[in-house]
Formats: structure tokens, C-alpha cells, sequence
């Protein structure tokens, strides 16, 4: 694979597992109700958005190369709609779909960069595909922190730097020192 191929497909990994990673530990913070929290009736809960992250990343990413990413099988409207799924329920739906986009990315090869899929019988690069996700798996992971934020208030585990902490965490090993950071 060329270097700049090679380093797309290892940065765009690299992102997107940080972006799970926030999802996962947001959901840590959640019991079985707040996955069903909505704000109004407009709104989707958690539940939905893992139900429709996971059905998204299923359709997009099986036989990702051969088939058009919306699969006939799909059930898009079913995503939207209200389940009781329970936490575990939910986590297996979300490890699912995720699953399944890591395995697709990784078996791409430095050819198939330069190849054409179809999204809903719209033509992309393989390259524009990945980020049309790169794009749209943050944008519902930061839906979920937004909504989690809202229900635990006070009691929130920050994910990040928490307010008013930004100097000690400069002046931290961490910083200082990346390695220690793992």
C-alpha cells in the first residue's frame, strides 16, 4: 500500500476509534432508562441513534466493495422507531455494526482506494465513502455525549479535559510525556 494510502486508512481507523471510544464510555455511564431519555418528541434517544449508527454501519460496510452500501434488507424507518432494548441489548447492536466497519476497513487494499462505490446508487470514491462516515459516526457519538451530559448533569464523567482543568492538564505527564499517557 502507498504511504499515503497506507496512512489514510491508519489515521481514519485510528479516529473513528476514538470516536467509539467516547461512545463507549459515555454508555458506561448509563443505565437501561437513559438509553430511552428523549428530550421532546423530535428528538431521538440514544437507543434510536445506536439503532440506526449500527443498521447504517451494517448497510454501508457489508460487502462494502460489491454492493451498493443501502442494502435491500435494511430497515431504515425501523431504526427511528422506539425498541426496549436493554442496555446489553444495545452494546451488542453497537459492537455489531462497529465490528463490522473495522473489518471492512481493514481489508481494504491499496487498489481499492482508487475504486468506485455506490451509496443509495450514488457513485463515490472509496475514499470519499470513508469520510462521508468520518463525517456522520462523530456527528451521532456527539448526539449520545450531548444527550448522556443532559441526564447525568452533575454526576457526568468527563471524557476530556474538564472545565477550568485545561492548564494542569498542560502542565501533566501526559503532555509532556504522550507515552505515559497509556
Amino acid at each position: 500500500m502507498s504511504s499515503v494510502g497506507k496512512e489514510f486508512l491508519t489515521t481514519v481507523t485510528k479516529r473513528l476509534k476514538y470516536y467509539k471510544d467516547l461512545g463507549d464510555k459515555t454508555m458506561a455511564q448509563l443505565n437501561d432508562w437513559d438509553f430511552h431519555y428523549q428530550p421532546n418528541e423530535e428528538s431521538n434517544s440514544i437507543a434510536i441513534i445506536i439503532q440506526h449508527m449500527a443498521g447504517n454501519m451494517l448497510s454501508r460496510w457489508t460487502n462494502f466493495l460489491t454492493e451498493d452500501g443501502e442494502k435491500e434488507w435494511r430497515t431504515r424507518d425501523d431504526e427511528f422507531e422506539v425498541h426496549e432494548f436493554n442496555k446489553q441489548q444495545l452494546t451488542e447492536l453497537w459492537e455489531k455494526g462497529w465490528t463490522c466497519f473495522f473489518e471492512a476497513l481493514a481489508s481494504l487494499k491499496k487498489k481499492d482506494l482508487k475504486k468506485t462505490v455506490t451509496i443509495r446508487q450514488e457513485p463515490l470514491s472509496v475514499i470519499d465513502a470513508i469520510n462521508r462516515q468520518l463525517a456522520h459516526y462523530p456527528y451521532h457519538i456527539g448526539q449520545i455525549v450531548h444527550i448522556a451530559k443532559t441526564i447525568k448533569g452533575k454526576n457526568w464523567k468527563n471524557l476530556s479535559i474538564a472545565k477550568g482543568a485545561s492548564q494542569v492538564y498542560n502542565e501533566s505527564d501526559e503532555v509532556k510525556d504522550p507515552a505515559k499517557k497509556h
